[in-house]
């Protein structure tokens, strides 16, 4: 696992702030179930170097507005429910 030098502002997966990004180039396994910290991590695909890489972005609870244990924002909508998409409640 390493961090990526080039970072974007926000995920290019959904658009919201996140934590912080990791990029690897083999096995990952996620188990983000009740999680403390992280509501979700999103995956974007890359090739680095003529490498296939997979950047994970991290989003903690604060930043998506959920509470542990819950997909759902606790206060008003969050930057995933975009214009012709359908709501997330």
């Amino acid at each position: 696992m390493e961090v990526p030098t080039a970072q974007p502002s926000r995920c290019p997966v959904c658009d919201c702030p996140y934590e912080s990004v990791s990029q690897h180039d083999r096995g990952v396994m996620v188990n983000l179930l009740d999680n403390p910290r992280y509501q979700r991590v999103c995956f974007e695909p890359e090739t680095i170097d003529d490498v296939p890489q997979l950047l994970f972005f991290h989003h903690n609870h604060e930043q998506l507005n959920t509470s542990q244990g819950s997909e759902r924002p606790t206060l008003g909508e969050t930057a995933i429910d975009k214009p012709n998409s359908p709501p997330s409640h």
